[in-house]
């Protein structure tokens, strides 16, 4: 009798810790980051561990669009909405299983509703099932220097490993604006219409908030009320992240102050384009190091209802609307014939973006130790302290930093050597900045005349294995 007393007695208790962690409110965290310098404007919890929600929804997307850049799919493809998808809850498209919608459709869905369904569609689409897909997107977070990042889902919908930041977000936001110039600009989409149905957008400060130009909304009781928000006004660019808020009306105060209060302290000058890394885009899952890194739960908050079954290794700038390179690529996807860009209109030129305050050399991709994975990407950037070898106009081709000037040198000398004839007319430079605690160097390859020859170029080079991204210098 005495033995189950004890065993009621030990039951109320966990039943009562249980009910007291679902009833604790999510703590806030935020961050703003100057997307031009790579410098904090302010933060708050910027590095503790938080729910995503819905924000997971921008990796998904971004899993898209570098699908659609490297010609995997376009915008036209249609996207099976399997049973799995069907069934997942608001909020949610509500396409039936066994039909289908465009891969536009899917991205127009996930940026308005912000769609359940159809990012776990989209997820099958990309990654044959959604666990592999999460693989993808934890890997891909890792190569953006996402190191407190991991996903188990394309949606956001409770899952107690499904983990991230306040920093990690900013970092992730300010990538789409970077990498995907002709693509950023659906976070914009104030509506959609699909069938009878018009679709208003979640995120209530675009249009009532001077600069804002999107991200993306999230929220589940769990995480409490999420927004990751670009502003861009008069030369001055910042991302920043609201995570844990109390309602959806606080959250929106509280962001809306932050870009009045910070978007006018941000620089006009940048540091050259390239404070995210753009890694190889070879989809390839995350060694078992991912998962030995993976972050522990928040230790306050409710904890989520894990959803599915964990797997057993967690291994996955806006360019104006007129913009005639940026519409020439976004008709390419939707499957039109390409055309040549017309002389004397410009080209998009990426803004810079945010990396991680640590200095870490990045190498060309199969030559990264597991202990470097964890934070493959370029130190913050506060300004240029010499460089002196570098080409003065044109665009270029990075392929990485080091702390250590002969180390990046070396990368050049190993991708010259791997490159062959492709970095034949190239000039190898490295250039030197100050983060403010440190000297880092940026391994590039210049002399490229147009945004096509460094595109091709770092095309060429990724099929070889050497991960790059181009910029105009």
């Amino acid at each position: 009798m005495r033995k189950l007393a004890v065993a009621i007695m030990v039951l109320i208790s966990a039943l009562g810790m249980s009910v007291s962690a679902a009833v604790a409110k999510p703590t806030y965290a935020g961050i703003v980051v100057d997307a031009k310098t790579g410098k904090v404007l302010y933060s708050e919890n910027a590095d503790s561990l938080r729910y995503p929600a819905s924000l997971t929804k921008m990796m998904t997307l971004y899993m898209a669009f570098e699908a659609l850049e490297a010609g995997r799919i376009r915008l036209s493809d249609k996207v099976t909405v399997s049973a799995n998808a069907a069934k997942e809850p608001p909020s949610k498209l509500g396409v039936g299983a066994g039909r289908s919608i465009t891969v536009e459709q899917a991205i127009l869905s996930l940026v308005t509703r912000s769609a359940n369904d159809i990012a776990t569609a989209l997820g099958e689409f990309l990654g044959g099932s959604e666990s592999r897909f999460a693989q993808m997107m934890t890997a891909k977070a890792r190569s953006l220097g996402m190191t407190k990042t991991t996903y188990r889902n394309a949606h956001g919908l409770p899952n107690t490993a499904q983990l991230t930041t306040a920093r990690d977000q900013a970092r992730l936001g300010i990538a789409l604006r970077e990498h995907f110039p002709q693509y950023y600009g659906y976070f914009s989409t104030r509506s959609f219409t699909f069938g009878k149905q018009t679709i208003g957008n979640h995120n209530r400060l675009l249009g009532s908030v001077r600069g804002v130009d999107g991200i993306k909304t999230g929220f589940t009781r769990a995480a409490g009320f999420n927004l990751v928000t670009s502003a861009q006004v008069d030369g001055r660019s910042i991302v920043g992240v609201v995570m844990g808020a109390p309602s959806g009306a606080n959250r929106n105060e509280r962001m809306t102050k932050l870009v009045q209060a910070y978007l006018p302290k941000a620089s006009r000058s940048g540091g050259g384009g390239d404070l995210i890394a753009k890694m190889n885009t070879a989809v390839a899952p995350a060694g078992p190091e991912v998962a030995l890194g993976a972050p522990s739960l928040p230790v306050t908050g409710p904890l989520p209802q894990t959803r599915y079954e964990a797997a057993p290794v967690a291994t996955a700038y806006a360019a104006p609307a007129n913009d005639n390179a940026a519409a020439a690529a976004l008709d390419m996807a939707r499957g039109a014939k390409p055309q040549p860009l017309r002389a004397g209109i410009p080209v998009p030129q990426p803004a810079p973006a945010y990396m991680p305050d640590s200095q870490v050399s990045v190498a060309p991709a199969g030559q990264i130790e597991p202990a470097q994975q964890e934070a493959m990407a370029s130190a913050a950037i506060d300004q240029t302290t010499t460089a002196s070898t570098q080409p003065s106009s044109g665009w270029v081709v990075q392929i990485g930093t080091s702390p250590d000037q002969e180390q990046a040198m070396t990368l050049l000398r190993k991708a010259q050597d791997k490159g062959g004839k492709v970095l034949r007319s190239a000039t190898p430079f490295t250039v030197a900045y100050n983060t403010g605690s440190a000297q880092v160097y940026r391994a590039r390859f210049g002399g490229f005349d147009d945004q096509k020859t460094a595109v091709n170029t770092c095309k060429a080079l990724k099929k070889m294995g050497i991960g790059c991204w181009a910029a105009a210098q």
